[in-house]
């Protein structure tokens, strides 16, 4: 994670925000034709209208500009603005006390299928092997999602769960979940780390991470949290399978 996060960081510093392509095809291609529209109706009614249609079709020759060159100076200067909290790390650390045994805790977080049961933000989680599986977040206000791979890096039955988004992801992120047997020597102790980087890099990813902003981060926390109840709520079939003993609300981001 720290190498993505460095290279991250090192485009970021070293590319050109005032003259770099920051519109997708379809958006330059509409921006073109109303571009057009605009600047061929101001240039026909320039003599009823001067002042208004001069406006008309500046505007015009700004949106075909901006379609044939793919760049957009207004979505420079937003990105120039806000640059600086875009790329700061989100880390979370929380600690709960749950009143389960440590090995059953552990087994229902371990599938990481059950994680989006307690956690609001997030839409699912699909294993694609015992190491590897593909998560899928709520962005706040439920704008949309944002998706990405992961494997387990660190393992110890019973104890601890690391994790790391895999190379190309999204979203660089990284966690781990440690294990331990409470001082009552019923419970368990749950610590957590959560560690997310924003993404960087043209306008819609800049939005994203806007997003990702201390908000978030109140949500991670809160859903960590919301385990201790969640797993206190319910009780485990002979199969080893997990029935709901009570309704269990969770939170709408």
């Amino acid at each position: 994670m720290t190498t993505a996060i460095n290279r991250d960081l090192e485009r970021y510093n070293s590319s050109p925000r005032l003259s770099a392509v920051n519109v997708e095809w379809p958006e330059r291609l509409a921006s073109i034709a109303a571009g057009a529209r605009l600047f061929s109706g101001g240039l026909k009614n320039l003599l009823h209208h001067p002042l208004r249609n001069m406006v008309v079709t500046a505007a015009g020759g700004y949106l075909v500009y901006r379609g044939i060159t793919g760049n957009c100076p207004l979505y420079s200067y937003i990105y120039n603005k806000t640059s600086h909290d875009r790329i700061s790390n989100i880390n979370i650390r929380t600690s709960v006390y749950v009143d389960k045994p440590r090995r059953e805790v552990y087994d229902f977080w371990r599938n990481l299928e059950n994680l989006p049961l307690f956690m609001s933000h997030l839409r699912s989680v699909n294993q694609l092997d015992t190491k590897r599986s593909t998560w899928e977040a709520k962005l706040p206000g439920n704008i949309g999602t944002v998706s990405w791979d992961a494997e387990i890096v660190n393992e110890d039955p019973g104890k601890v769960i690391g994790w790391k988004s895999v190379e190309g992801s999204d979203i660089d992120n990284a966690g781990k979940v440690e294990f331990m047997d409470a001082a009552d020597g019923k419970g368990t102790v749950i610590q957590a780390v959560i560690s997310y980087l924003p993404p960087t890099g043209g306008y819609i990813k800049s939005k994203i991470a806007g997003l990702m902003s201390p908000v978030f981060e109140k949500l991670v926390r809160s859903d960590i949290n919301n385990f201790k109840h969640f797993i206190e709520s319910r009780k485990e079939r002979v199969t080893g399978s997990w029935s709901e003993s009570q309704n269990f609300g969770q939170a709408e981001i």
